[in-house]
């Protein structure tokens, strides 16, 4: 049975005591901690208030039964990004004219939306382990730089400038290496206090700067390029060829060759099925094996690095720790 409650209640709940709204609320300096109530799942969120308007929300939590938010959107609702890690919901926006009032935001994809005046659901599934890493930026913080803004997508420019009337959502497709990198550094964010708070502002607006940016290389991109069922078909056969020439990959002019598609395609293409290049694709295949291969305890860091196709094993340390924000070594003690 899928449960429904408003936002309000959502959060309301952290100041309840019955079992039945029970949600423990912990504030530390900037940061609020939201904890799910036993009934209704575990983990919760994690709010880091930043500065000028800026807010940095982590979900990690997991569902015992369906649940439904329903959230009123007021006129002075702010601009939210949103980078799934792990799940996905269905939300509905009843009346909404300039977007699609039921779609789905899925695992692994991030999104950028700006709707005042709207009321909306999101139905969250059970059983399923929700990461979920979301930015909420007042307007006014857009306002207080003084560069121009013609680099900004245009729903965004006109957002700025002022016109009320404007709302938006867009889909910007699967996270890129580079998103996926900042996301987990956030995750493991080494320090505390207001290092922690200046660490985790760098990062939320990195991850903005990437956003906009990858919007507006979408927006204007005239050089995408045509896929045919057995263009895709080939990109997923060059993926497979990567995959199990892990330790030897060929180049990519070998690579194109050996599919049957041009080197130009091959590149343009893989971006377009798989959010990233060929070589982001390869390094972060290597970088997940690595990290399974390190929760055996009886295996070097020198193996690994070797058994994922990297020569230096520094280099495989550098690799590692930029992307999970953690060394190979302290990865491996953790996972005892």
């Amino acid at each position: 049975m899928t449960i429904s409650i408003s936002q309000a209640v959502y959060w309301d709940m952290s100041e309840k005591t019955d079992d039945f709204v029970e949600l423990i609320d912990h504030q530390n300096g900037f940061e609020t901690t939201s904890v799910l109530p036993k009934w209704l799942g575990i983990g919760g969120d994690r709010v880091s208030h930043l500065r000028n308007g800026l807010t940095l929300q982590i979900r990690e939590a997991k569902l015992r039964q369906p649940l439904k938010l329903k959230q009123h959107h007021n006129s002075s609702f702010p601009l939210i990004t949103k980078f799934y890690l792990s799940s996905g919901s269905r939300v509905i926006t009843p009346g909404a004219v300039t977007i699609k009032d039921d779609y789905e935001e899925n695992t692994g994809c991030n999104y950028i939306y700006y709707l005042p005046d709207i009321t909306e659901y999101e139905e969250w599934r059970a059983e399923e382990q929700i990461q979920l890493v979301m930015i909420c930026a007042d307007i006014d913080y857009f306002k207080s730089f003084n560069s121009d803004a013609d680099f900004l997508p245009e729903p965004l420019r006109q957002l700025i400038a002022g016109d009320s009337t404007t709302q938006f959502h867009q889909s910007l497709g699967k996270n890129t290496t580079a998103m996926q990198q900042i996301l987990q550094q956030i995750l493991h964010c080494p320090y505390r206090g207001v290092s922690r708070q200046m660490y985790l502002e760098g990062k939320a607006l990195e991850l903005l700067t990437l956003q906009f940016t990858h919007w507006q290389e979408n927006t204007h991109q005239s050089t995408e390029v045509k896929l045919r069922k057995d263009d895709i078909e080939r990109l997923y056969a060059a993926k497979d060829i990567l995959i199990r020439q892990l330790n030897n990959p060929p180049s990519l002019l070998e690579l194109a060759r050996k599919v049957g598609i041009n080197e130009r395609k091959l590149k343009q293409g893989f971006r377009q099925v798989f959010g990233t290049t060929v070589f982001g694709y390869l390094q972060n295949y290597r970088l997940q094996q690595a990290q399974q291969l390190l929760q055996r305890q009886d295996i070097s860091i020198a193996r690994v690095a070797t058994t994922i196709g990297y020569t230096n094993p520094e280099a495989f340390s550098v690799a590692f720790r930029r992307k999970f924000a953690v060394s190979p070594k302290a990865y491996q003690m953790k996972a005892k």
